[in-house]
């Protein structure tokens, strides 16, 4: 389907102002409506000098999501951005994101949420490194808590 590069920069600056893009996104959508590489390299400029792509501002926003709405750990969200391709300077300064006070509560509410549904300590250690926390970290902190 062959559309301006006009209607591209219009129909993505809609894609991009709904939510957050990560680059290789916005490269893929732009492929999937047909763009040609002169088309796809103009228009991702465009968005970038217009500000609706940012890729750094992508993944502060995707590391504050990930961690605070679906209680992911460390782990799976770098794992994330990597399949994002974002750059792991950019992966390092967006997990800064992420207080360390704020992670070890998580992970102590993760732990009690678990315990009250009847788990064990050992099958709630598993949930937590499952959804990307670090065992060492989860394991000494289940240490502190009154079980």
């Amino acid at each position: 389907m062959y559309q301006s590069t006009q209607q591209l920069i219009l129909k993505l600056r809609h894609y991009c102002a709904y939510q957050e893009r990560a680059h290789q996104e916005v490269e893929q959508k732009l492929h999937k409506l047909g763009a040609t590489e002169e088309q796809s390299g103009e228009v991702m400029v465009h968005l970038i000098q217009e500000g609706f792509l940012n890729e750094e501002r992508f993944a502060k926003a995707y590391v504050r999501g990930k961690f605070r709405m679906q209680s992911w750990g460390r782990h799976k969200i770098k794992a994330g951005l990597k399949s994002k391709n974002v750059s792991s300077p950019l992966i390092d300064l967006a997990m800064k994101e992420i207080q360390e006070e704020e992670y070890h509560h998580m992970i102590l509410n993760l732990l009690q949420k678990y315990q009250s549904q009847a788990y064990g300590l050992q099958t709630a250690i598993q949930k937590l490194c499952s959804k990307g926390f670090e065992y060492d970290l989860v394991r000494e902190l289940a240490e502190t808590m009154d079980v």
